[in-house]
């Protein structure tokens, strides 16, 4: 399949490039590229910028360093989730990163609380864009195409100047493989499609992404994460902070963790035999006790591995327990898929 990037104009990302395998195999093990024009950029500036955002988001923003940035959710004053987001503190402004999917919810949630405070907003998705690589070897690629990588830890972000032109570069958050976000004018993609490229890294499309996003166990909004889902149902313990201050939905956030747990919990499952379909009910002693979510058969060199996400009732949550979805029998993994990730299974 043809490159998603098109005279310097990022597309809507390629499913592939035709061989998934070798792609999903590069995310891990090599070099991966790829467009990653589907995340928005919305720009907060103003001087009440940190306070305000700080009170919005589940995370904490009033003490984030300048070049560092953390994940969070835009919760509704239920406690339910709107948004996941990234903040990024980038001195004299803030950087919310989101999926294209959420930016309008996003944006008119912004609009509705910002009242007499200074703060302004600013979509520039059409001025800056996104492309993204994975893998093991992802720092030797970004050398080779001429960057001078410092050390970057997770969500910590660098300006660094690459052919004259200005590009950001950021460390990702995936804890199972090494990956990097560069942000520049949608102008500059092509070129930095195929400097990366030269120097070896594999195009790679949505479909070994997606498989690369299920083998790490990290949800999704809109599938896996949904507006009837709690903070705390997820696992996504990096996205909230209880000694913040006051946010739309902390109230619920803190009656949970007070309380005791949340009744179900995200989680992995390695499946026996066909996929079970998203939305399938999971039951247990025939009672339905959760749901899948999504699903994927993960390309191994020792054979494909058919796994699952999805939630289950907390008090049957006991990595191995089996369960059925749909006629297939499930086993209760822990996430990530750890396995996936060394070398010899790839």
């Amino acid at each position: 399949m043809a490159s998603s990037v098109v005279h310097g104009n990022p597309v809507s990302p390629a499913s592939d490039f035709g061989d998934v395998r070798a792609e999903f195999e590069a995310l891990i093990s090599g070099c991966g590229v790829y467009d990653f024009c589907v995340r928005a950029k919305i720009k907060l500036t103003g001087g009440d910028r940190v306070r305000w955002l700080n009170g919005m988001v589940t995370n904490n923003v009033r003490d984030l360093a300048v070049g560092r940035g953390v994940y969070a959710f835009l919760l509704n004053p239920q406690g339910h989730i709107l948004v996941d987001l990234y903040a990024y503190n980038r001195g004299d402004s803030l950087m919310i990163d989101t999926d294209q999917s959420q930016s309008e919810k996003l944006l008119a949630t912004f609009d509705h609380y910002i009242i007499m405070d200074d703060v302004e907003v600013a979509n520039t998705s059409d001025k800056l864009t996104a492309i993204g690589i994975a893998g093991s070897k992802a720092r030797e690629v970004l050398r080779a195409a001429g960057f001078e990588i410092t050390e970057l830890g997770p969500l910590q972000f660098a300006d660094v100047t690459w052919r004259n032109q200005a590009v950001t570069l950021v460390r990702g958050d995936n804890t199972s493989v090494e990956s990097y976000e560069l942000w520049l004018s949608p102008s500059q993609v092509k070129l930095l499609w195929e400097a990366l490229a030269k120097a070896g890294a594999t195009a790679v499309g949505a479909t070994a992404l997606e498989l690369l996003r299920i083998a790490a166990g990290i949800p999704r909004y809109g599938q896996d994460i949904r507006e009837r889902d709690l903070p705390q149902e997820t696992e996504q313990q990096r996205a909230l902070h209880f000694t913040k201050g006051c946010y739309i939905g902390q109230e619920i956030v803190e009656r949970i963790r007070s309380r005791g747990n949340v009744h179900r919990q995200f989680t992995g499952f390695d499946v026996r035999g066909r996929l079970p379909a998203v939305g399938t009910k999971i039951q247990a002693d025939g009672k339905d006790v959760g749901e899948i979510t999504s699903a994927a058969s993960l390309p191994l060199t020792s054979g494909d591995r058919p796994v699952a996400l999805g939630y289950i009732r907390r008090e049957i949550a006991t990595p191995g327990k089996q369960v059925q979805a749909g006629g297939t029998q499930l086993s209760i993994a822990t996430l990530p898929f750890s396995e996936v990730f060394r070398r010899e299974n790839l």
